[in-house]
């Protein structure tokens, strides 16, 4: 399978750097900016005659309300909580595995982050189709795209079945998903560009013939078609605007440093980075981060994901989670130690053939208890708040 992977480099030009220079990286800052507006309701900018805008008014209304309870019920107390817990001198640089689109939780456990690269099975989507979406179609994506960020955001995770849903309406899904974080937490796109990732990690920018191209390839070879589903029955989109980075900064100010965001195509399990190595190559390059996941089907338990667990406890400065992170039998020998907070009795869902969950269970009953007063992620198997913080070991 060829796969079109699209990485983050350093530092976007401005949005006219590129013009319309046939073979040029493009930029697709108008679009973005457009699909901020009217999808992710980010500011109150004009919208143009011709674009329906009773369904964009009351969509926007809808989001705003639902920024404003998201924050309240959850952001909020998530991010003051966490606050106290991550250490001041934390990299910049984090990576969310498993992660879909989901910018926003990234966002409130690091806000100060300068680099953010989520990586899941879903395509960023083609974010052109903006400017030509029929207005009953964009009516309709609106609003299936509107409530599935609404269940993000009022069970604190996603999953993977909605994930793939929102990504496969004409509107880009995922990048939606993206720009309602931007929203809630009051910054704005700047530019937008695909990618691709070299051999060596580095990042190639595509240029719009070259998006038309791929995406024709794709059609004629019907490489959009079901795959047969892997062992964990998901598998990635075959798209020719899978890997995407979008810069940004706080809305309204236009002296700040942009930050970036990447999203990667990338099925994380050992025999699709074994037969593509670009993604690892890619991630080493960026030396320490911090990691946040979340709700990740527990699939860092599992033997064929070694090479991603591998990578994390190799690179890993600081790390967030819920109990589908790092399990301890591989986090204490690897000289991390794991703090738990809330309570943990067991999954509520999961495969687990070496009784992983008795790790689990033993780590949260042997730590002191210390309250957790939100959800992170996936709840126990009785409903349980629990989160884990996984560090270097410190000496006495």
């Amino acid at each position: 399978m060829r796969s079109y992977l699209v990485f983050t480099a350093v530092v976007l030009c401005a949005s006219t750097a590129y013009a319309d220079g046939k073979g040029q990286p493009r930029d697709f800052a108008t679009e973005v900016k457009l699909l901020f507006r009217i999808g992710a309701c980010g500011n109150d900018e004009p919208v143009a005659d011709k674009l329906p805008k009773k369904a964009i008014t009351a969509h926007c209304k809808e989001m705003a309300d639902l920024y404003a309870s998201y924050k309240r019920a959850w952001a909020d107390k998530a991010g003051a909580f966490i606050k106290e817990l991550r250490p001041a001198e934390l990299p910049k640089t984090v990576v969310y595995p498993f992660g879909g689109g989901d910018l926003t939780s990234a966002l409130v456990v690091y806000p100060d982050a300068t680099e953010i690269t989520t990586i899941s099975l879903e395509a960023a989507g083609d974010v052109r189709v903006v400017s030509s979406i029929s207005n009953k179609q964009l009516v309709t994506d609106l609003d299936t795209i509107g409530g599935d960020i609404r269940r993000l955001y009022r069970s604190a995770h996603s999953t993977t079945k909605s994930l793939q849903a929102a990504s496969h309406s004409e509107l880009p899904g995922s990048l939606m998903f993206a720009l309602a974080g931007l929203a809630v937490h009051q910054m704005e796109p700047v530019s937008l560009r695909y990618f691709d990732i070299e051999p060596d990690g580095k990042l190639t920018y595509l240029s719009n013939e070259e998006l038309d191209a791929r995406a024709a390839e794709l059609a004629q070879s019907k490489k959009d078609k079901i795959k047969k589903p892997t062992t964990h029955f998901w598998f990635e989109q075959d798209s020719a605007f899978a890997n995407v980075e979008i810069q940004y900064r706080p809305r309204g100010d236009a002296t700040a440093p942009l930050r970036t965001y990447r999203h990667i195509v990338m099925n994380l399990d050992d025999t699709h980075l074994t037969a593509d190595g670009r993604v690892l190559a890619h991630l080493r390059l960026k030396g320490k981060v911090a990691v946040i996941t979340k709700a990740a089907t527990f699939l860092l338990w599992y033997d064929d994901f070694t090479q991603i667990r591998d990578y994390l406890l190799k690179n890993l400065a600081w790390m967030i989670s819920d109990a589908s992170g790092i399990p301890p039998s591989y986090a204490g020998p690897a000289g991390f130690e794991q703090v738990t907070y809330g309570e943990f009795t067991g999954p509520y869902f999961v495969i687990d053939q070496k009784n992983t969950r008795a790790e689990f269970v033993k780590l949260w009953r042997t730590n002191p208890h210390k309250d957790l007063p939100f959800r992170f992620g996936y709840p126990d198997a009785e409903k349980h708040n629990h989160l884990m913080i996984t560090r270097p070991k410190t000496t006495p």
